[in-house]
């Protein structure tokens, strides 16, 4: 009787602890932009320059892993360009984003682990002004999420391994999505 009476005051007791335990909450961990030209010379140079417009930070230039004549491109040429933004900012930008996306994603830009991605075609869509120079580039965007402990399996010395019940999954990512971005009404469609 006293270990039923146990059992039962108990249960509620993990689910309410699970809720409010810091170790299970989501975060973004950092978004990747990338424009990738599929050209070198010039044009690389104008994304680069539309890139630190936005994020306000030194893009990463991108080289071609080897020649292809047939796109024009030889091994080593820059043809991409790509930053990396964390925290506030990041999260401004994605919302930026999103409202070019009208706030809906669908199941596919959700990967496995909970990392997500969607693509713009005119990155004006964003707010920035048209440069005649410059012209329109189109961008990806992608936004890796982790949850507090994911270092462990980074860390050089002792690394271990993350618990299943750590990783973030696809059905989570999508909860979260459209739990923070709720009052702009977001959705994940299928």
């Amino acid at each position: 009787e006293l270990l039923q009476n146990l059992s039962v005051s108990h249960s509620p007791i993990t689910t309410m602890a699970e809720d409010s335990n810091p170790m299970r909450e989501m975060f973004i961990e950092k978004l990747v932009l990338n424009i990738s030209v599929g050209e070198s010379g010039d044009r690389v140079t104008r994304a680069g320059k539309v890139l630190q417009q936005l994020t306000e930070q030194e893009p990463c230039y991108s080289r071609a892993r080897y020649t292809v004549r047939t796109f024009g491109i030889r091994r080593n040429e820059k043809i991409a360009t790509y930053v990396t933004v964390r925290g506030e900012k990041a999260k401004d930008i994605i919302s930026k984003g999103l409202a070019v996306k009208e706030f809906e994603l669908r199941r596919r830009n959700f990967s496995a682990a909970g990392n997500w991605g969607f693509g713009i075609s005119e990155h004006i869509d964003l707010g920035l002004k048209y440069d005649p120079n410059a012209g329109i580039y189109g961008m990806d965007f992608y936004v890796n999420m982790r949850r507090a402990g994911t270092r462990v399996a980074k860390r050089k010395l002792r690394p271990g391994k993350v618990g299943q019940r750590q990783r973030i999954s696809k059905e989570e990512a999508i909860n979260w999505f459209e739990k923070t971005w709720n009052e702009d009404f977001a959705k994940v469609l299928n």
